[in-house]
């Protein structure tokens, strides 16, 4: 069984993404913060007959990290990593001009920081993998001037640039830099509390990783959005 890393995967896009890989046969090693949420997320994903790893952690905590990809091993290896667990800087979203300065260290140091961290722990069972791949998601703050989105948006610009090199010094590797486009998640919530409008589904999105992963295009940035009309 194909065995992958999630973090941030109680809720929203991780734990949607967790259960269709869990309905395709993969085992997976589950991290958020909230030990509760991520137990009843862990046991539902189980449902499906793969084994689930759930260890409840800070990914700017190098020692958690290194449980994660131990984890992994024991498991079987990594053939797949989610950088996905994400840090806004402020909650919610605030002008750059009275952004904490400590809010966005630790969006950078959760965003940048550890997910390369994480990387570069896992790189010796990435490349051992045949299909070894990482995937960081990203924004389309990453490529686009949103007023109050500075400091998230800086934060994934720099992580989008750590997935481009990473592809270009990884070659037997796949590094893909999603944008998911915008998503009903408390992520989002968090950011813009008076956005009444709708927003699709994690679930809705996932079409756009789970497609990637069955034709594994070159390394590089994609957008979701253009994914899932290739899908219908």
């Amino acid at each position: 069984m194909p065995v992958a890393i999630i973090t941030g995967a109680s809720k929203g896009l991780g734990r949607a993404l967790a259960a269709a890989l869990a309905a395709r046969g993969w085992d997976l090693v589950l991290d958020a913060r909230g030990a509760e949420v991520l137990a009843r997320t862990a046991a539902e994903i189980e449902k499906h007959g793969t084994r689930v790893t759930a260890l409840p952690g800070d990914v700017t905590d190098a020692g958690h990290r290194a449980g994660l990809v131990a984890a992994a091993g024991t498991l079987g290896g990594v053939d797949l990593l989610v950088n996905n667990a994400s840090a806004l800087g402020a909650e919610p979203l605030i002008r750059l001009e009275g952004l904490p300065l400590t809010g966005l260290r630790r969006a950078l140091e959760v965003n940048v920081v550890a997910a390369l961290g994480l990387v570069q722990e896992a790189l010796p069972l990435l490349r051992a993998s045949r299909a070894g791949t990482v995937i960081t998601v990203s924004s389309d703050a990453a490529a686009e001037a949103y007023e109050t989105w500075g400091g998230y948006g800086a934060s994934k610009a720099a992580l989008d640039h750590l997935a481009a090199v990473l592809g270009e010094e990884e070659p037997g590797l796949r590094v893909w830099a999603v944008d998911p486009g915008d998503m009903a998640t408390d992520l989002y919530a968090a950011a813009v509390p008076d956005d009444d409008d709708p927003r699709p589904a994690p679930a809705d999105v996932v079409p756009a990783f789970l497609r990637l992963l069955e034709e594994r295009p070159a390394s590089g940035r994609y957008a979701a959005p253009s994914l899932l009309e290739a899908v219908r």
